[in-house]
């Protein structure tokens, strides 16, 4: 007899998806590290854009949380980046500073939409969130303006 009860698809098999996380509160950084390699992530942390890009020379993964109020380049220029040079990883921005507006104002004048989540998420719904953006192709919770 079929069973009543919905199919669930676990887009995560222990190992088979990669997370890059980018925060240089190293406290929050390995928080998300440890909640995600719990659920079977391979996950890398970096605590400043510049430690990603280098990290990116070596290991790519199949999605960034990237902080936006990062030392040096901030995370929505390395998500510019990311988007332009690797157009197949996803990411997702968040912060916990009120102060973002300019960074995503300067961002759009650059052809550049983004969406950013305000922390603290809670990891349920952080995990939920990742679940569902590594089941459909890349838009990153942003994208190009329109002409």
């Amino acid at each position: 007899m079929p069973s009543m009860m919905p199919s669930i698809q676990w887009p995560a098999i222990p190992g088979s998806r990669k997370i890059m996380v980018v925060d240089d509160e190293t406290v929050i950084a390995d928080s998300l590290a440890l909640i995600f390699s719990s659920n079977g992530y391979d996950v890398r942390t970096a605590y400043s854009a510049e430690q990603a890009l280098e990290m990116l020379e070596e290991w790519r993964p199949n999605l960034a949380i990237i902080d936006v109020v990062l030392p040096g380049m901030n995370g929505i220029e390395f998500a510019i980046f990311l988007k332009a040079s690797y157009p197949d990883v996803h990411f997702l921005l968040f912060s916990g500073q009120p102060g973002t507006g300019g960074m995503l104002e300067e961002a759009k004048m650059k052809g550049h939409l983004f969406e950013i989540m305000a922390k603290p998420l809670h990891p349920t719904f952080m995990l939920s969130t990742v679940a569902n953006m590594l089941c459909a192709p890349p838009t990153n919770l942003g994208g190009q303006v329109p002409n």
